[in-house]
């Protein structure tokens, strides 16, 4: 499993990269991924929008089932990764590269700091 030292991680199988001072990027995990098999649909929220850490912000629909993503921090919806409209199967593809998710911007550091790190979410995985 692919767990990249330079990115946080949630509990919920989210990974978040910090771009500039306020603006994150996420998206869901290689183990996730992995774990719903051929993913077929991806539902983001609006751009504009507030989203709270822990909040359901859409789901990633696979041939097995359906989860729902939960935003691993607050901020406000910057972009969305239109792509994923069209080619869902880029987030088996690419987890951490192509099929980001979700841009926020107005976003802590502080707040993606107490996220887990590729360690901490490593002893996660080895135990589900």
């Amino acid at each position: 499993m692919n767990t990249p030292s330079d990115l946080r991680y949630t509990k919920e199988h989210e990974w978040v990269k910090i771009e500039s001072d306020d603006v994150v990027v996420f998206g869901i995990t290689d183990f996730a991924q992995s774990a719903l098999g051929d993913v077929v649909f991806a539902s983001l929220p609006k751009v504009g929008a507030s989203l709270t850490a822990g909040q359901t912000c859409g789901e990633v629909e696979s041939t097995k089932s359906v989860s729902d993503i939960y935003c691993p921090v607050t901020g406000v919806v910057k972009e969305i990764n239109e792509k994923l409209a069209n080619n869902p199967e880029i987030l088996n593809s690419d987890p951490y590269g192509a099929g980001w998710m979700v841009r926020l911007s107005g976003v802590s550091k502080t707040q993606v700091e107490t996220l887990l790190d590729a360690a901490g979410y490593q002893k996660i995985t080895e135990s589900a």
